[in-house]
């Protein structure tokens, strides 16, 4: 028999697989550090990939 294979993760719409960014707060701790924080996607929670939906087969599809 085949084997079957689990259908590979789509990339996320929202973020385009670039699920994670730095963005900068604007200026300098006092060592000369950039301030950055990290933003996470909300459609895909940082993953990047979101699950492939399932096709349905027959008349209510």
């Amino acid at each position: 028999m085949a084997q079957h294979t689990p259908p590979a993760p789509r990339i996320c719409p929202a973020c385009d697989g670039f699920a994670t960014a730095a963005v900068t707060l604007g200026g300098r701790d006092p060592r000369g550090h950039l301030r950055i924080i990290t933003v996470h996607c909300p459609a895909c929670q940082g993953a990047g990939t979101v699950p492939a939906r399932r096709v349905r087969e027959g008349a209510g599809a």
